[in-house]
């Protein structure tokens, strides 16, 4: 809301530009002072006339809009009130940056636990573990961050692969539809034909008059008379088309046409019967490499010109015998470095400090896969999983790919091959390892047990880093890092949720054993969303009252939209962002929360532009809400039975009776006369007790 100044700065009064007090006195002249005014806005200024305009500037009480307006805050407020509202502001949005890292599941230093993740994945839908869920995301996460070209670019399809390949796969769809059409057409042709010999059927056993057909042996006749005829010639055929009236121009044209045709024609046995001849020296070639001729002959002019030796041309002109040489036995050249560069004798270098390369003798010698005596067929195939994984292990943790050329210095290399064979390669260029495993049955490669090292301690082993990466407003991320973070994330190993103890055997037993303080309810994981969720227990008694008003509609979507509004205010965050996809009733009543409850984000996209720039800008703002649940002050203990009750039925715990006798130690004393009238002290009864076995 702006104010219109009622006094213009465009006088200057040399009184007002220097007068600050709230009692001046000064009389009102023209071009030295004006007259004192209170502000407009109630905020308790006395100022001179010309001076408002600068007063709105700094005014409290004035409107204005959101700092973060520029990040999509709509809401206009007083100028004092500006700090206070970024606590609320729903464009003062807060990422959390908690991080927490995994192990694979086959690591060196773990516990293999093969036949728990097997157990665990076949009941994944009837028990809803929280680790496991934890860990299944994570999982995903990152195989959809694993990219194959960055592993493996020589197993990657090129531009004119991928390119062939879309082609092939269009082709096949294509020749797919071909086929399905042909059926059907197929079909709707005997369908016509069934109706023919019906209708057929019907005529013969109605018409009553005899139709004689000729025989095949006529047949036969009639086409043993036209393989009998003579076939014409070419000269022939134009002299019959002359005689029939045929336009000359036309006849021209068709002979044009016809002469072209029998070049092409002519060409291409010409090309077959070069190429044919070329394999077939090939062939020759490659069975020996004895004595080859020159192609040059003495008294063929032809033979000469087709030899590319200057003497065997010139012998054929002068009829003299060209001399015949032979390649006989091929050796390759040995190949000598010359080294023009020498240290000069005045130069003593330190081996200590710089290795030279020519103090110590060198042999270079390729070592391949057929030096292990292993046949091809034999060759392990590697998984794609665990290859990528190891990968991306050695890259995270040293920086680079195994097998990778390392530079000590500018005289040594230290070079090094690593080969890997996949059933699935050659792979696309923007694959990822998720897309690998789509169609394979799950499998889990994480450890369910989490730490909370962060990336900005060292790692003591190879591990993966997850983001936790959720936005809220800034007054829910305290809320979320408590409850989720700290709560239920770090504690879910054994405190928050508890496993039987023989789940190192492959028992799926676990339980819950807090709960919140004020109300029961569960906690579960939303593997859609990546977060956890707050469900209050429901009794028995209260779930079968639940029914739908006339029309159809539940008897929530009848209340009047005030009403729906108020009851939409006391849920959180989350439950809103549900509440939203059931209905459109339903989401408007959430709308009308958005600027109290939700949070407003940016949307950027890439631009490109013509001359090769790029340059990212906003294009709409979102507005959501966040995956917090109801705030839980305080946990407490869930009314269930430890879990040693589950010990005494778990079908791991194998009890073993011991039958045989076993010694166990004893206690003898040896009594010894004492001489003096001391009384015995604890020196002594220990020095008098041996423990026997």
């Amino acid at each position: 809301m702006s104010h219109r100044p009622r006094g213009s700065r465009a006088r200057h009064h040399l009184h007002c530009d220097s007068c600050y007090s709230r009692r001046c006195r000064a009389r009102v002249e023209a071009s030295v002072s004006c007259t004192l005014v209170p502000c407009r806005l109630l905020c308790g200024a006395v100022f001179h006339l010309c001076k408002e305009e600068d007063h709105l500037l700094l005014c409290p009480n004035v409107r204005v809009p959101c700092l973060n307006a520029g990040y999509g805050c709509p809401v206009q407020l007083p100028r004092s009130s500006r700090a206070a509202h970024l606590q609320v502001c729903p464009a003062s949005v807060v990422c959390c940056s908690v991080e927490w890292n995994r192990w694979p599941a086959n690591d060196a230093c773990s516990q293999p636990n093969a036949e728990l993740f097997e157990n665990l994945l076949r009941g994944r839908g009837r028990e809803g573990c929280l680790d496991l869920a934890m860990a299944l995301k994570d999982q995903e996460a990152l195989f959809h961050s694993i990219k194959m070209t960055k592993l493996f670019p020589e197993l990657t399809r090129s531009v004119e692969e991928e390119e062939r390949e879309e082609r092939r796969q269009e082709e096949e769809r294509r020749r797919e539809k071909a086929r399905k059409k042909k059926a059907l057409l197929e079909k709707e042709a005997a369908e016509r034909a069934a109706d023919k010999e019906a209708r057929n059927k019907l005529w013969e056993a109605v018409n009553s008059i005899s139709v004689n057909f000729p025989d095949e042996k006529e047949y036969d006749e009639y086409e043993d008379e036209e393989e009998s005829q003579p076939v014409l010639s070419q000269e022939e055929r134009e002299a019959i088309a002359r005689g029939s009236g045929v336009d000359a121009d036309l006849l021209v044209n068709y002979n044009a046409w016809e002469r072209m045709f029998s070049m092409e024609m002519g060409a291409c046995r010409e090309a077959e019967e070069t190429a044919a001849a070329s394999r077939g020296r090939g062939r020759g070639r490659g069975r020996s490499l004895g004595a080859l001729r020159e192609e040059g002959e003495t008294g063929s002019c032809a033979g000469a010109a087709a030899s590319s030796s200057s003497s065997s041309s010139s012998s054929c002109l002068t009829g003299k015998p060209g001399k015949n040489f032979e390649y006989k036995s091929l050796e390759p050249m040995k190949i000598i470095t010359v080294r023009t560069f020498k240290i000069p004798t005045s130069f003593t270098a330190r081996q200590g400090r710089i290795r030279n390369p020519a103090f110590y003798k060198r042999e270079s010698e390729a070592v391949d896969t057929s030096d292990l005596g292993v046949a091809p067929g034999d060759m392990p195939v590697w998984e794609e999983v665990q290859a990528s994984l190891l990968c991306s292990l050695e890259r995270e943790r040293r920086g680079h790919l195994i097998a990778e050329s390392v530079y000590s210095d500018s005289l040594l290399t230290d070079e090094g091959t690593q080969t890997y064979s996949f059933l699935s390669a050659p792979f696309r260029r923007n694959a990822s390892l998720a897309d690998l495993t789509a169609g394979k049955p799950l499998e889990l490669h994480l450890q369910l047990q989490v730490e909370s090292v962060t990336s900005r301690h060292n790692k003591a082993s190879s591990a993966f880093t997850f983001l936790c990466g959720h936005t809220f407003q800034r007054t829910e991320y305290g809320k979320h890092y408590k409850n989720i973070h700290s709560d239920i994330q770090m504690g879910v190993n054994g405190w928050f949720e508890q496993r039987c103890p023989l789940a190192y055997l492959g028992c799926t037993y676990s339980q819950r054993r807090f709960r919140p303080s004020t109300h029961e309810a569960a906690v579960s994981f939303n593997e859609e969303l990546g977060c956890f969720s707050l469900h209050p227990t429901v009794p028995s008694s209260q779930t079968g009252r639940g029914g739908q008003a006339q029309g159809g509609e539940d008897s929530l979507s009848s209340l009047p939209y005030e009403v729906l509004c108020h009851v939409a205010s006391f849920l959180d965050s989350l439950s809103l962002s549900q509440l939203a996809l059931v209905s459109r009733l339903m989401r408007q009543v959430c709308s009308s929360l958005l600027q109290e409850r939700g949070m407003v984000t940016l949307r950027w996209e890439r631009t490109s532009f013509s001359q090769g720039r790029a340059r990212w800008r906003p294009t709409h703002r979102v507005w959501q809400f966040s995956s917090l649940f109801s705030p839980v002050d305080s946990w407490g203990f869930r009314n269930i039975p430890p879990i040693s009750e589950h010990l005494k039925a778990c079908p791991y715990n194998e009890v073993e009776c011991k039958t045989e006798k076993i010694r166990l130690p004893c206690v003898r004393e040896e009594i010894q006369s004492s001489k003096n009238c001391k009384g015995p002290t604890l020196v002594t009864l220990f020095k008098g007790k041996r423990i026997l076995m």
